[in-house]
Formats: C-alpha cells, structure tokens, sequence
C-alpha cells in the first residue's frame, strides 16, 4: 500500500470518529467520556483528543453539571458551526459507505458469476 492510500485510510478513518462522536453528542448530550468511548469503542485517550480538537474548533461546547455528584461527567453541545460539520461529515460518511457497499456489490456479482460457472 502507498503512502498516500495509507493517508486517505486514516484521514477516513478519524473522520468516521469525528462523525460517530458527533452523532453521539447529539443524541446523548449529557455523558462522560468513559461513557462515549465505550458505546462507540473508541479509547478512552482518542475520544479526549477528538473532543479537545472538536472544542477547539468551536464545533462542541462542553458545561459541567452544577448539581452532580459526578463532576467528571459533562454536557457536550453542538454549535451551529458543529451541526454544521456534522451535516458536512455524516454526507461524506454516506458516500463513503455508498461506495464500498457497490464495490462489495460488484465483488459478490462476480463472485456469484464464477461459482456458476463452475457448476457449469
């Protein structure tokens, strides 16, 4: 594998992170990072690095709870420019996955084809 696919696998790969940590947030704001990375099975480490890039960014906003015993657990908010990436990202994520289901697709026809040939 080149240099350069190794590059596009893993800038794909962490914005799928990017984008499940997003979908997440928005569906369950009030979590702790233990909680988010073991419902998306990413390091405890790697979700902490995606959430400071993410709060850098301006893309999230994180409050602690006033009134909660656990102080380590966090509301984690999108932003408009966060709803905004994750429009962009969740478009890149469905094209991506789009066309690996039609590469498998046209693998599994092809493998198809040569198991009836060989019953031929």
């Amino acid at each position: 594998m080149s240099k350069k696919e190794n590059k596009e696998i893993k800038v794909t790969s962490n914005e799928d992170q990017d984008f499940r940590v997003l979908k997440y947030l928005d569906n369950t704001q009030k979590t702790s990072q233990r909680e988010l990375s073991e419902s998306l099975n990413i390091s405890l480490g790697k979700i902490n690095y995606i959430l400071k890039a993410l709060i850098e960014k301006g893309i999230v906003k994180a409050r602690n709870f006033k009134n909660n015993k656990n102080k380590r657990a966090y509301a984690y908010y999108l932003t408009p420019k966060g709803i905004q990436e994750k429009a962009r990202l969740t478009i890149g994520f469905f094209n991506r996955k789009s066309e690996e289901y039609n590469q498998l697709k046209k693998e599994l026809d092809d493998l198809r084809e040569d198991i009836n040939n060989l019953n031929k």
